[in-house]
Formats: C-alpha cells, structure tokens, sequence
C-alpha cells in the first residue's frame, strides 16, 4: 500500500500511449507537486491533459517513466491505498439517483452530516441544495439530472474533497460552472489545499492564475512552465 507522508507526487519522464502500436498521447513529461502547492495545466483538447489525471489516479499505467507518491512507484500500491491517497473530479461526472446526502458522501457513508454540509459549502453548492425540498436528502435522479452542469460538477468536487486525500485532481471540474461562481470556488478551494497537493487542469488559463506552476502541453509534451505571470 502507498504509505502518504508528505503526500508529494511526482511524474518522471512519463511517456504514455493508449495502444502499444498508436499515437504518443504523452512523451517525457516529468513534474513535481507538494503538498500545499497548486499545480495547473492547460493546453488544446488532445494535448494529454486527461492522460495525466488518468495515470495519477493509476486508470492506466506509463508506457515508460515512472508515477510516484512520496517517491513510491503507484504500480506498486494497492488500488484501494492509491484510490484513498488520489481524490479525482473527472470530466464526465456520474452521480447515482439517490439523495444530495449520500452522492457527496459516497466515499465515505458514515461520516457525519456536517461534514458533507462543509463540503458542500467549499464547493458552492450549500445555498442551491438547501433552497431543494428536501435539502440534502432531495433524490437528484440518475446521473444528477434534476441539477444543472454546473450544480453536477460541485456535488462531484464536495465529493472528492471529503475522503481528505493527500492529492486532489480537478479534471476541468469546472467548464459548467459560471464566472463568478468559479472566482468564489476557487478561492474556497484555495483554503483547503494548503493540506494537499492540488492539480487543476482548464481550458482557461484564466482559471490557473492561483496556481503556483502552470505546464503547458501540445501533442503531449511541455512546450511552456511557470507562473501565471511568467
């Protein structure tokens, strides 16, 4: 099992194609986020952006390269170990045809009703779901489909924020959210990632100005890093 101490994660020289035959969908791409610090990326739909979430989360592994926690190689880990270390918000959310409660609280169902409430509050969703029926304990059917996107996309963020992973990733977790909830979002999330080591990936580079790194990738490599700024 991946035993988190610092709860650093580090890609190194990471090469990755889908089919052992295909096209690169990532070549030497190496990184290093810790804990409290904000990694953001950005590049072109196809550049890797959604492969580097996908080999964190170990849905895949590299082709060449290594991905590591606290310099332990992730194919080395249980599944179980990894999944609790990785929080992931991925493009495509699923949410089951049950109550706002029990979505958000999916990875853990017997934390307590503040927690999920908190979660909720850190991911801008709070005042929408308890303006609902019956509150958090409104059936939102299946796949979410009484909220709107944007409403999807922050029940999927409180969940991945309650297991209080070491790693957190948001896969452009935000495209349905509007501006100004955006803005506000991510500066609640700002709160709590000094505890965690965070990847942001975004269409917008706008949405990455918080970030403490930003790697820039076309056809899966980096062509740029730095700050916003910069």
């Amino acid at each position: 099992p991946i035993v988190i101490d610092q709860g650093t994660l580090r890609f190194s020289d990471v090469s990755f194609r889908y089919a052992e035959d295909g096209p690169w969908a990532l070549r030497n791409v190496d990184f290093v986020v810790e804990r409290g610090r904000t990694l953001g990326i950005v590049g072109p739909a196809g550049s890797g952006k959604s492969t580097i979430a996908h080999l964190a989360a170990r849905f895949y592994d590299p082709t060449e390269g290594q991905v590591l926690v606290d310099g332990q190689d992730v194919r080395d880990a249980t599944l179980e170990s990894l999944r609790t270390a990785v929080s992931l918000v991925a493009q495509d959310v699923f949410l089951f045809d049950d109550s706002v409660e029990r979505n958000i609280a999916y990875a853990r169902p017997d934390v307590r009703r503040g927690s999920v409430r908190g979660a909720a509050a850190i991911a801008q969703l709070s005042d929408h779901v308890e303006a609902l029926p019956h509150g958090y304990r409104t059936v939102i059917g299946e796949r979410g489909s009484n909220l709107s996107g944007g409403q999807r996309q922050r029940a999927a963020i409180a969940r991945a924020l309650l297991p209080d992973s070491a790693i957190l990733i948001l896969d452009d977790a935000t495209s349905a959210v509007d501006a100004h909830t955006e803005h506000s979002l991510r500066h609640a999330l700002r709160e709590v990632a000094g505890d965690r080591a965070c990847i942001i990936i975004s269409h917008r580079l706008s949405s990455l100005a918080h970030a403490d790194e930003i790697i820039v990738l076309r056809e899966g490599r980096i062509v740029e890093r730095g700050t916003h700024a910069q």
